[in-house]
């Protein structure tokens, strides 16, 4: 019996289109929207779940992902024209 895996989908514009990865099985795909993505996601992990071994599949996947947002500090235009003169790299 098949059994339904809750998995992530991280989808990234690149240029004119869409890539989305698994990151719970490094498996990657893309489309020209985020919902072609998507789907091309679905297929691309259906499609490594039923080709891989079951020593792959344990060997790859990933059992603890977590997306959250960080929120780091850029510094500001002058402050980095800045650093670079102090470098020597204006």
């Amino acid at each position: 019996m098949n059994r339904m895996l809750q998995l992530t989908a991280i989808i990234e514009r690149e240029g004119d289109s869409y890539v989305a990865t698994c990151p719970e099985f490094d498996v990657v795909s893309q489309g020209e929207t985020v919902e072609v993505a998507r789907l091309n996601l679905d297929e691309a992990v259906e499609g490594f779940l039923e080709a891989a071994s079951p020593s792959e599949i344990r060997r790859r996947l990933k059992t603890e992902t977590y997306v959250m947002p960080i929120m780091p500090l850029m510094p500001s235009t002058a402050s980095r024209s800045s650093h670079r003169a102090s470098m020597g790299r204006a």
